[in-house]
């Protein structure tokens, strides 16, 4: 099926940092952040992302599923996903509850997004090893997926030793609230498969997809219906893309080399190479701020490419408040969401 018969669903993607060189009073913050989901809600967009991350001087947000719960109760169609939570650093038992009543919150509008963590500093600080991220995450996957199913559970292992543990009140959507998972390396691809209903990855690509794709036939999981979910990494239009650029520019080039040293302390590929001015950002790529038509053509291409079934873009560089956000959102809505609807 050709992009042009294919409805795809439009997210936003938050993480809700606050840094001290643009210091905004993080009430404020939260609270016009929340305001602009509540807004999205009734103009077009599908979904709220929301990434944790833990102990970063900013703020990073490191507590999604209060957040999720508060999106909850501003929205009423919006579907609200974790985009990722970092399974290592959780409770599965206790993650399976929070579960359960944001999903009950929200009126089963709750998706679980779930990765491994790769920052060393948040497993050395909640006393992790780092060596066991893939089977704690796997082991809760399974615990989780079961437990949100209605069954009760008794599991011990290294790591877990729960006894009859059963969740109530149970989540509104059956057999569970939909997981996502993704990754570039074969055992994420593994997990994907094994434990998840749909996969979500940045900057995907065909390659990535037909992995995905022969996992799960390799796993006898269901190949009809696929949800794939990608993005691009800030995508923004605007109506004076150099004026935007060059407003958003320090602050994408802020979050880009943070996440740049965070995967290379970890042994993972950057982003990109250390970016140290606006001409260094536009040769990357991690910034493309452009007219509603050159938005709609570079989704399609995209969407041509590898077949997307979700879309998501950082919605606010760190350090801008949610308002600068608010008229691009706009021109975003009336001009490129139609073009796929």
């Amino acid at each position: 099926m050709s992009q042009n018969n294919r409805k795809i669903r439009f997210g936003l993607w938050y993480d809700f940092r606050n840094p001290s060189e643009w210091r905004q009073a993080p009430d404020r913050l939260y609270a016009e952040t929340l305001d602009q989901i509540a807004w999205s809600d009734s103009h077009g967009f599908d979904d709220v992302w929301l990434s944790e991350h833990h102990f970063i001087d900013d703020g990073y947000l490191p507590s999604i599923l209060p957040v999720a719960a508060a999106v909850a109760a501003r929205t009423k169609r919006i579907r609200i996903a974790s985009g990722v939570l970092l399974m290592p650093f959780h409770n599965p038992a206790r993650l399976a509850e929070d579960i359960a009543v944001v999903d009950i919150i929200s009126g089963g509008r709750l998706e679980l997004g779930v990765g491994v963590g790769f920052k060393h500093e948040e497993f050395d600080s909640f006393g992790v090893p780092f060596k066991e991220r893939g089977a704690r995450t796997n082991q809760s996957l399974d615990i989780i997926r079961r437990l949100l199913s209605g069954e009760i559970v008794t599991f011990k292992s290294e790591f877990f030793d729960l006894k009859n543990v059963r969740v109530t009140p149970e989540p509104i959507q059956k057999p569970h609230p939909p997981i996502w998972l993704g990754g570039f390396t074969p055992p994420a691809l593994r997990r994907a498969a094994r434990y998840g209903d749909g996969f979500t990855v940045p900057g995907a690509t065909r390659e990535l997809y037909d992995q995905y794709l022969a996992e799960l036939k390799k796993q006898n999981r269901p190949i009809a219906n696929i949800r794939f979910a990608s993005a691009m990494w800030c995508l923004i239009v605007s109506n004076d893309p150099e004026k935007t650029f060059a407003e958003a520019a320090d602050h994408v080039i802020y979050q880009a080399n943070n996440y740049s040293a965070w995967l290379s302390a970890a042994g993972l590929s950057p982003l990109s190479e250390h970016l140290g001015d606006h001409e260094q950002l536009r040769k990357s790529g991690l910034l493309q701020v452009v007219d509603p038509d050159t938005a709609i053509k570079m989704i399609r291409d995209f969407a041509n490419n590898v077949p997307i079934t979700h879309f998501y873009s950082w919605t606010l560089p760190p350090g801008l408040p949610p308002r600068w956000a608010q008229s691009h959102l706009e021109l975003f809505a009336s001009k490129v969401i139609p073009a796929f609807r």
